[in-house]
């Protein structure tokens, strides 16, 4: 699958660009099985970085649909990333003061109130319901990575004293109330996924390792995407030093539910390594941006070696990405060459 990755493409309203289309598009043709956006914010607070994909009013829907319909021409499935950044939406971004679970200085972020936690659930579930009607196939749920629901995982930013706070139960409530209520509102065959961190801002193999087998047990998700930014990193938790953290997550009974795994995989047998320690699923981050039709290329030869960085900016063109894109890519250290 392709990973959803940040390239501020959009407009500022959120309203999907051409450029953001045509980078989605590519990855469909070029054989991904599974074509998933950027992450989408489901409040206008809730934005992370400029040209963010929006998905929270009714302006979005039109062009969701058409990029619904030409993602799946392709054959491939058509999913939206839901994704609030809390802490991390910039005050000059957003024009206002950010929200999390708790208070935090450091960013300068407020607590949300119990009421404003409640509507932040209705907008994730308003969001998911939106992309049912776009003519998508599901959304996945972003979990991970310090972002919003992050916060409220978090025992070291969760401070709350209300039923949002506390217990893993309790700081998992956000999560598994948005779930609820997409399950509930949206088409019985509409897919859910939920992308998840098990180690950094505060998340805990063990808790995590809890909260997976929650999402199984409710049989309400369809895929736990685990975000281990290296699919061959050892845990750092006491009780899990020297287990791969894919071992520890794919031994996890899991039922139905899909595994999917993300981190560093660049070469097929990258890849090969994640599907036999036992994920269903790959999802491509940086080998997508280099070849859009990356699984087009592994089919045709097993044993294809993709490009290696820094490449040019014309390559990336090429690619599908747009000057701003590539110009985003620039903050990732060596991968555009000057």
């Amino acid at each position: 699958m392709l990973a959803p990755l940040t390239n501020q493409q959009s407009h500022d309203d959120g309203t999907l660009s051409e450029d953001e289309k045509k980078w989605l598009t590519m990855r469909a043709e070029g054989g991904f099985g599974l074509t998933m956006t950027c992450a989408a914010h489901v409040q206008k607070v809730g934005q992370g970085f400029p040209g963010q994909l929006g998905c929270f009013g009714k302006e979005h829907v039109a062009e969701l649909r058409t990029l619904a319909k030409e993602i799946k021409k392709s054959g491939s499935l058509a999913f939206v990333q839901l994704h609030h950044a809390g802490n991390r939406s910039p005050e000059k971004l957003i024009g206002a003061q950010p929200v999390s679970a708790s208070d935090d200085p450091e960013t300068g972020a407020r607590a949300l109130t119990t009421e404003e936690v409640e509507q932040v659930i209705e907008d994730f579930v308003a969001a998911a319901v939106r992309c049912d009607n776009a003519g998508f196939d599901g959304v996945e749920l972003h979990g991970a990575h310090g972002y919003l629901i992050c916060q409220f995982l978090s025992s070291e930013l969760n401070m709350r004293t209300d039923q949002f706070g506390g217990s893993l139960e309790n700081r998992a409530r956000v999560l598994m109330n948005i779930i609820d209520g997409i399950y509930t509102r949206c088409r019985p065959d509409f897919t859910v996924a939920v992308r998840l961190s098990p180690e950094r801002f505060g998340m805990k193999v063990a808790e995590i390792c809890e909260v997976y087998s929650w999402l199984v047990a409710s049989k309400k998700v369809d895929i736990i995407d685990m975000s281990l930014w290296d699919v061959k990193k050892e845990a750092r938790d006491e009780g899990y030093v020297g287990q791969k953290l894919i071992d520890i997550f794919a031994a996890l009974p899991r039922g139905e539910v899909r595994l999917a795994v993300a981190g560093k995989m660049m070469d097929p047998i990258d890849a090969e390594f994640a599907l036999s320690s036992g994920a269903d699923i790959v999802a491509l981050g940086r080998a997508a941006i280099l070849h859009h039709n990356y699984p087009n290329m592994y089919k045709a030869d097993p044993a294809f070696i993709p490009r290696r960085t820094p490449v040019s900016r014309e390559v990336l063109n090429s690619e599908g990405l747009s000057d701003g894109f590539v110009e985003y890519m620039k903050a990732w250290a060596g991968f555009v060459a000057e």
